[in-house]
């Protein structure tokens, strides 16, 4: 009974904590009737500045430096393969998250994807689904998914340490947590493994961008518009399937036409969202 109660316990904490963003969001994700087609909606912009100046003051002080002592120290090779593995431990989650959406396509190529990457691949260390040509990574999340079942965008929000975000992808962020049924099944030590190849691909991923990074951060006359913008942007371009279909404005309160999907210039195809690690 102890045993039950103890396996049963965390999950029954994990679907109260899910229930209870799930309706925060829908309380926060109110489309705003003042706010025109395509401007952010930052209602919280006097705190998400001081959010945003700690996040700087972070980043200058330790996550910049320590990138980049990182990346200096380890050879460009292992950090592919520790990426990869990385990257190959998420698929599940993404599996769940396109079967949610209804997407099975995708949720069918991702598990094609990790399955020859896990086995062929030397359990994900290299990504032999793209050298054969499969289908790339849908990296679908929570986020998206939110998307797909027509909840609003919500406000613009910076998270402390995370980054810029809206109420919807926060929630997705944290649903994440416990989407991937390969968190169910690691188990000590294994588990810290995922968690130091996760953080190694954070840290390579500041120091290859670190020139866009740091022009956004310490270059950009107004720092906190810059980011704000630049995530805006790429996240609905990312939630719009890359531009492939319409993206549903969530500022469209009376319910006209979809606005255009944002154009390839303003995001590049090689841009990857320093935020999304």
């Amino acid at each position: 009974m102890n045993q039950l109660s103890l396996v049963f316990k965390p999950l029954a904490v994990r679907a109260v904590l899910c229930a209870g963003l799930l309706g925060l969001l829908s309380a926060c994700a109110q489309p705003d009737p003042a706010v025109t087609r395509g401007a952010p909606h930052d209602p919280y912009e006097q705190s998400n500045r001081r959010t945003h100046a700690f996040n700087k003051s972070l980043d200058k002080a330790l996550l910049r430096p320590v990138s980049e002592g990182y990346s200096a120290f380890v050879a460009d090779d292992v950090e592919t393969v520790i990426s990869n593995f990385s990257t190959n431990l998420t698929l599940p989650g993404s599996i769940v998250n396109n079967m949610l959406q209804g997407n099975g396509r995708g949720a069918t190529s991702d598990f094609y994807r990790f399955v020859v990457n896990t086995t062929l691949g030397l359990g994900g260390l290299f990504d032999t689904a793209t050298d054969l040509n499969m289908s790339a990574h849908t990296d679908a999340d929570f986020g998206k998914t939110l998307y797909v079942w027509g909840v609003n965008e919500g406000p613009y929000v910076e998270l402390p340490v995370l980054g810029p975000s809206t109420s919807r992808a926060a929630v997705g962020r944290v649903v994440d947590l416990f989407t991937n049924p390969l968190d169910f099944v690691i188990e000590d030590p294994e588990v810290y493994y995922a968690l130091g190849a996760r953080a190694s691909r954070g840290l390579t991923g500041r120091a290859r961008y670190s020139d866009t990074i740091d022009s956004v951060l310490y270059d950009s006359a107004d720092s906190y518009a810059a980011a704000r913008s630049l995530y805006l942007q790429n996240r609905r371009f990312k939630v719009g399937n890359g531009g492939s279909e319409a993206y549903l404005d969530p500022y469209d309160t009376d319910g006209g036409a979809p606005a255009a999907a944002a154009p390839p210039a303003a995001v590049s195809a090689d841009y990857e969202d320093p935020y999304d690690q």
